[in-house]
């Protein structure tokens, strides 16, 4: 066996040495056995390449290398919009509940056990089909599963306003219902856009659109309801839904599914163009699957889940607890204007959520938020004016706000890619069954005891507070993990790093012994 360099100096050296590890200092030393070149500003070639006629392992890089490359942008900006409106719709079907309720109460003569089950109908709708639009979305995209949902409340709540009797308000509020569970895979399909620095910050920032859904229905109310009525409410209340639909076409879909179900030319392509409107540049080399580690199960989150949406209150008409009572009652403009200085809070609740989350972390931001709400409900149990009633419930709102919040940040980044829209439905669902008790406990015990109403919110929001603190994971700072199993992509990755020297020693060993033979 013969061992020996030559050097064409200026252009390449060419050595024949025995390990892959060894440096050109360990050429000349007894130990040779493989081949491989190596050259001086220069590709690198092996021996074997050019022997079978290979081209040179070539680059790779994930979507989330990808994400992370092309930054937050003009794209992203056009995302929050349109992913907005989603929420915005969302916030006025929920917040009409606390609008139409009273009025059908007065209108239809309805007991109050059939009041309440107008608000819960919608959120048994929620309950029994967030899990369903998270399965479609990870199946067939998140862009398919968004655009359907919403396709779907357009749909019933328009004809809900064309209600001729309770039955048909009941069904057809129950269908929306069944709509909006699938709502949540919009944070779903705009989480997988964002880089990691901005994550957190950008899904707190397109709540804001929830908080504007919420005032814009109130604002909406005053203007209807006294010359018009619920009817009307209920149709023009689908306007954000329309825009939505109408641009929907634009929507692109997650290039970390297209890649989770091998569609990565698709994957490409929209990376492309995300990069071209935010004047950025690719990743060179090839897009593949990246794995990782599970991080989050499950059975894990819906305790800690379902706590913290069964405790997003709508409180509706705030006044003295003492004159708390279900007698028939229009709603009047003072009314209106303490449900629109409530829903008000929305947005300082945003802001602090804003500041404390990347601090502190999700787990003691959710804690810390639920805790906040328990102490301000305590004041109520003395019988406060209704000034003070509405300033401690508009800190109370702002507080529940933000864990709401924090919880819509904190999910996408547990689950991967694979079951991520199925993670965030499913805790969605397990939240709808608090929510949909919320309406018996806030109208039907409140006439039986204010005290013993209080305590059911005060109770469950410390419950919460313990449970954030015990959740198994802190997300602060991670990425989103695409998959938990091995792709095709990862395959070819891994057997690039073998023949680029990964695993060297037997597939040089392999060169060897075909050299020597």
């Amino acid at each position: 066996m013969y061992c020996f360099k030559c050097v064409l100096f200026g252009f390449s050296v060419v050595t024949f040495r025995g390990t892959a590890g060894d440096s050109l200092r360990h050429d000349e030393e007894d130990q040779c056995g493989d081949y491989e070149v190596y050259t001086t500003g220069m590709q690198t070639v092996d021996l074997e390449e050019r022997r079978t006629g290979q081209d040179p392992i070539e680059d790779t890089f994930t979507v989330e290398d990808a994400v992370e490359a092309i930054g937050f942008g003009k794209f992203q900006w056009k995302l929050s919009i349109l992913t907005g409106l989603s929420w915005m719709a969302d916030a006025m079907e929920v917040m009409i509940l606390s609008i139409i309720s009273p009025q059908l109460h007065c209108e239809w003569m309805l007991p109050s056990w059939k009041v309440a089950m107008l608000t819960s109908v919608v959120f048994i709708g929620m309950m029994f089909s967030s899990t369903l639009w998270g399965n479609i979305s990870d199946k067939y995209g998140r862009k398919v599963g968004l655009t359907m949902c919403m396709m779907w409340v357009l749909y019933y709540g328009f004809l809900s306003a064309f209600s001729p009797a309770y039955g048909w308000v009941m069904v057809l509020r129950g269908l929306v219902g069944f709509g909006i569970g699938g709502a949540p895979q919009s944070v779903t399909l705009y989480s997988e856009f964002l880089p990691r620095k901005s994550r957190a910050t950008c899904i707190i920032l397109i709540e804001i659109f929830w908080a504007l859904g919420a005032v814009f229905e109130v604002l909406l109310a005053i203007w209807i309801m006294p010359t018009m009525g619920w009817r009307w409410l209920l149709g023009l209340s689908t306007a954000p839904l329309v825009v939505f639909v109408t641009f929907c076409f634009w929507l692109p879909e997650s290039p970390r599914f297209d890649v989770l179900s091998g569609n990565r030319e698709n994957a490409m392509k929209t990376l492309r163009l995300i990069a071209a409107d935010n004047g950025k540049t690719m990743p060179l080399g090839k897009l593949i699957a990246n794995k990782q580690e599970v991080r989050g199960r499950i059975r894990d989150l819906l305790t800690p889940q379902y706590l913290d949406f069964a405790l997003i209150i709508q409180f509706g008409e705030p006044q003295k607890p003492s004159c708390c009572n279900l007698e028939c009652k229009y709603l009047t403009l003072d009314d209106y204007k303490d449900l629109l200085w409530t829903t008000l809070a929305e947005f300082p609740g945003l802001f602090v959520t804003l500041f404390v989350i990347d601090r502190i972390g999700r787990k003691k931001s959710m804690a810390m938020c639920f805790l906040m709400f328990s102490v301000c409900i305590l004041p109520l149990y003395a019988c406060v004016g209704r000034v003070a009633l509405t300033v401690f419930i508009f800190i109370a709102r702002a507080f529940i706000t933000g864990g709401f919040q924090v919880a819509y940040v904190y999910t996408p980044e547990v689950y991967p890619t694979a079951t991520r829209a199925l993670g965030i439905g499913t805790c969605s669902g397990m939240a709808r069954g608090g929510a949909l008790l919320t309406p018996f406990v806030a109208q039907v015990l409140l006439k039986k005891s204010v005290y013993l109403t209080l305590s059911v919110y005060c109770i469950f929001c410390l419950l919460a507070t313990g449970a954030s603190m015990l959740l198994p994971i802190e997300t602060t700072g991670l990425g989103l993990q695409e998959s938990s199993r091995i792709t095709a992509g990862q395959e070819e990755m891994k057997t690039g790093q073998m023949s680029n020297g990964s695993e060297a020693s037997t597939t040089h060993t392999s060169y060897g012994s075909s050299y020597n033979s």
